[in-house]
């Protein structure tokens, strides 16, 4: 049974109070908004009849008056409740009863009422009728600020925030702009790929074979059919047969999901934008890209310029560019150039990096730039000419055939996108995916699958063609300075909730007493918990069973810590 705190518990007697008159709570109707916070202040006049909606977020009372303050999509706006102005016959309990003591923080209402100013100039609302549109029976988190302005228990703990996301929206509003931002810049690269010309499609999330990138993938059963399925890893396979089929230009914006790590730069759940077009290389892909980015952070911020952290980056054309093996070299003095599998590895172990027996060529030179050279590229920067090892569906280099034509485009230390010269050879390609197999049966659980309806494809024939591959998630956290992609999801995974443990007193009292990480006689505790010697056991028995504690032997003496 669901445990109600004592809040919970009157709002549900109010609620029960607001049944009873005859009110219903959560009703049906529409409600005839005609303007936002937003309207009143950018069009404001004096006596201007308005109808409005949002949540009650604060208000004080006084008497037969009261300030309160309503909040929608746009933002806040005083609001003014007076006893007669509402209630203007000899019945009074709409105001006294309904708004003074069943109607809480949170509630959502609906208010027909008039502009005015009050004496210090502050737009207002003053409430003629209010109409109750959804009854909030958990209250919000809010912050308390005091008479000198600080705030307290403001609701900033991150993983409360990216569990209760609606609570988060609906108490901080900052976090809103965030999202606003995350759609801007999605119109703003669309409208950029429409102008042009280029088509929006849709390709398949279920796939009979994940291809498209080197990455371990989620794995589902098709029922009907009787097969495994796979959650797209990448939509690149797909976008390239359409340039098959005769389109010049496509682009989707993607869910992809790839079986691996978390953390602060990584989710299993992540969208991608890729654009293929027909009759290009990389290097007009370059040039694409750094006009499609200039474009997108003025769409979104107003400026080229943007702060990440401690740094401050701009996003105007044009971008150094830096081959893979000068960055290597740059950084670490070594030349992966016509470099072996064992003197890569021997190369890599010798500057701490962290390999194993299944890594080959390509991964090798990976680890390698990525611990040793990444890191060092602030500023947006193009690093070019990849191993052709460590690119398997990407276009052999014109005058270096152990090269491709590819770059990745670094942006504060991390890769924000992607692009290739496209391979289009089908024999060479059908090789490629073949050394991918050694390298899959070699251990490499992240290696490509072949896919021959893929090569069966190309076999038909595609024109030269130039691919672009954008990390959305990533780019938005840098043009809103968040160093953590659960910041820029609405919902990021996260371990399942564990549920709350209802402790008595004196279980809370020792649990008190006890501090994360650190070990404690058991005696000691159980002095300063001033209990006796059935409270302490019976306290005891109810933590361990809880498994919040542990208590064990060591050195002959009992101990307790947290678990």
């Amino acid at each position: 049974m669901q445990q109600l705190s004592e809040q919970e518990q009157i709002r549900r007697e109010k609620l029960a109070a607001i049944r009873k008159a005859g009110i219903n709570p959560y009703p049906a109707d529409l409600f005839p908004v005609d303007h936002t916070t937003t309207d009143i202040k950018e069009n404001f006049e004096d006596g201007k009849k308005v109808v409005i909606a949002g949540r009650l977020m604060s208000r004080r009372i006084q008497g037969k008056a009261s300030f309160a303050e309503l909040q929608d999509s746009k933002g806040k706006i005083q609001v003014y409740f007076n006893r007669d102005e509402i209630c203007t016959g000899e019945d009074k309990s709409k105001y006294n009863d309904f708004y003074k003591k069943w109607l809480d923080i949170g509630d959502f209402i609906g208010i027909e009422g008039e502009l005015f100013k009050t004496q210090v100039g502050e737009m207002t609302v003053m409430v003629k009728d209010f109409h109750l549109l959804s009854k909030s029976i958990r209250p919000l988190p809010l912050p308390k600020t005091d008479k000198e302005g600080n705030v307290h228990d403001g609701f900033n703990d991150p993983e409360q925030r990216y569990r209760q996301r609606y609570a988060d929206l609906a108490v901080n509003p900052k976090v809103k702009e965030i999202f606003v931002k995350r759609t801007k810049l999605f119109n703003a690269m669309r409208n950029f790929f429409n102008e042009k010309g280029y088509f929006e499609v849709e390709t398949p999330i279920l796939q009979s074979i994940p291809g498209g990138a080197a990455a371990r993938p989620f794995v589902t059963h098709h029922n009907a059919l009787d097969i495994p399925l796979y959650l797209r890893i990448a939509n690149e396979l797909y976008l390239k047969r359409l340039i098959v089929g005769g389109f010049d230009g496509v682009y989707e914006f993607s869910k992809n999901f790839r079986n691996e790590g978390m953390d602060r730069t990584h989710n299993p759940e992540f969208t991608a934008m890729e654009i293929y077009v027909a009759y290009k290389d990389y290097n007009w892909m370059m040039e694409f890209t750094e006009k499609l980015l200039e474009h997108c952070a003025i769409a979104v911020n107003g400026t080229t310029e943007a702060t990440f952290g401690e740094h401050k980056i701009n996003f105007k054309a044009p971008y150094k560019r830096l081959t893979m093996t000068d960055a290597i070299k740059e950084y670490t003095g070594f030349d992966i150039t016509g470099k072996s599998e064992k003197e890569l590895y021997d190369a890599a172990k010798g500057m701490g990096i962290e390999v194993d027996e299944t890594m080959g060529k390509g991964k090798l030179i990976d680890e390698i730039f990525g611990e040793k050279c990444e890191g060092n590229f602030i500023q947006p920067t193009f690093i070019t000419d990849y191993p052709k090892e460590m690119s398997p569906l990407c276009k052999e280099h014109r005058e270096n055939p152990e090269l491709t034509e590819r770059f990745e485009l670094m942006v504060c230390g991390k890769e924000i996108a992607n692009a290739y010269s496209e391979l289009n050879d089908p024999i060479d390609q059908r090789e490629r995916f073949e050394e991918q197999l050694k390298l899959s049966e070699k251990g490499d659980d992240e290696a490509m699958f072949i896919d021959n309806d893929f090569l069966r494809s190309l076999e038909y024939g595609m024109p030269p063609t130039s691919g672009l591959g954008i990390g959305m998630d990533r780019l938005i956290m840098f043009l809103t300075n968040k160093q953590s992609i659960q910041e820029v999801l609405f919902f990021p995974q996260m371990k399942p909730e564990k549920k709350a443990v209802e402790l008595n007193e004196d279980e809370k009292a020792v649990y008190k007493l006890l501090k994360a990480d650190e070990i404690f006689e058991l005696n000691e505790i159980k002095e300063k918990s001033g209990l006796s010697n059935k409270k302490w056991d019976k306290s005891l028995k109810g933590l361990r069973k809880h498994k919040m504690i542990e208590v064990f032997k060591e050195d002959d003496d009992m101990k307790i810590k947290i678990s």
